[in-house]
């Protein structure tokens, strides 16, 4: 669950560099404002501005607070950190009470939820199954059923006792992993961070997961384009003026046993990799929501549609380069309506 790749792609980004270093497109009273720092949540980052002109340093302030939004989440979020609010919550004892944050224990109470309304396929409780796979991929070796049986019972939300002043656990063996949500809130913070300073427009891409709202330099909507895993040509593009849009999928990062390919994500029911669902697009309002659901549907399959919240749009791939074919829910069919719907594979 937790590392999966994000492969949204967004276009039109360096045009929107050079927009605003030209000054070039129909509309001369915006401007671009873009920034791509380094060392966010070991992954690509790019933060977009668009004020009116002659205001960025209204947005270069809202930049400041998106990126110190983003490094924050990371400190207390990120497994591979010693010094993480997380990293502490999984090293300690059976019974000890660990203070955490109030965005921590925020993330922790929506990672529940939707643990239950996923039926247990977004669970944020697998760490150990997690650890054992990526173990598995070093190591070259299958691990034994009794192994995974084994990692799947020693952490669950049963163990997890989330209270007021803290997280306490009922054995030492119970860990989280944020990897499929702590993205998600994290965009969402900086993308408020920008908004709050005024701007017309907002993009922040993590990853290659997004949220946006206004317009771009240009006064239109941000462009968005799926990749397809198994081609060159897109899945999908359409415009979206306010939202998010998050992609889950194992083509990328796997791992291999024996000439064999496991998917990364884990389905936490049973302790062994997912393997249907090459890609999962959502579209949600807010980035944590369309982060967590691309992770339960990368597991649940066109299954999982129906426990979609209201509202959200689902974009899913099943099978493989040789046949393969999309599903979309109601409101993602509705929004690609104009684009259609290409082949998954040329």
């Amino acid at each position: 669950m937790a590392g999966r790749v994000a492969v949204v792609v967004v276009v039109l980004l360096t045009a929107i560099a050079i927009w605003q270093t030209r000054g070039t497109g129909p509309d001369l009273s915006r401007v671009a404002v873009v920034r791509s720092p380094e060392g966010i949540m070991g992954t690509t980052c790019t933060l977009v501005a668009v004020v009116p002109r002659g205001r960025e340093a209204h947005a270069q302030r809202g930049l400041d607070a998106a990126e110190q939004a983003l490094r924050e989440v990371d400190a207390l979020m990120s497994t591979y950190l010693e010094s993480s609010e997380i990293s502490a919550v999984n090293r300690a004892a059976a019974d000890e009470l660990v203070s955490v944050s109030e965005e921590l224990a925020s993330v922790l109470v929506y990672s529940r939820d939707v643990w239950r309304a996923s039926d247990g396929a977004f669970d944020a409780t697998c760490r150990p199954m997690i650890e054992l796979w990526r173990r598995a991929g070093r190591e070259g070796s299958l691990p034994a059923d009794a192994e995974m049986d084994a990692a799947r019972e020693s952490s669950s939300w049963k163990d997890f006792e989330l209270l007021d002043n803290g997280v306490r656990k009922a054995k030492d063996t119970a860990r989280l992993d944020l990897g499929g949500v702590a993205k998600g809130f994290g965009i969402d913070r900086a993308f408020e961070a920008i908004r709050a300073a005024g701007c017309d427009g907002v993009l922040v891409d993590v990853g290659g997961d997004v949220r946006v709202d206004g317009v771009d330099a240009r006064g239109e909507a941000w462009k968005i384009t799926v990749r397809n895993p198994f081609g060159p040509k897109p899945l999908a593009a359409f415009g979206l003026a306010a939202g998010s849009v998050c992609t889950s999928g194992d083509y990328e990062r796997f791992v291999e046993i024996d000439g064999v390919r496991h998917s990364h994500i884990i389905d936490p029911r049973t302790g062994r990799p997912a393997g249907s669902v090459p890609s999962v697009t959502v579209v949600a309002t807010d980035a944590m929501t369309a982060d967590a659901w691309a992770t339960a549907l990368g597991v649940l399959g066109a299954e999982g549609l129906d426990r979609l919240p209201t509202g959200v749009e689902a974009l899913l791939v099943e099978g493989d380069e040789r046949s393969c074919r999309m599903i979309t829910n109601r409101e993602m069919e509705r929004r690609l309506g104009e684009f259609g719907k290409p082949p998954c594979s040329e």
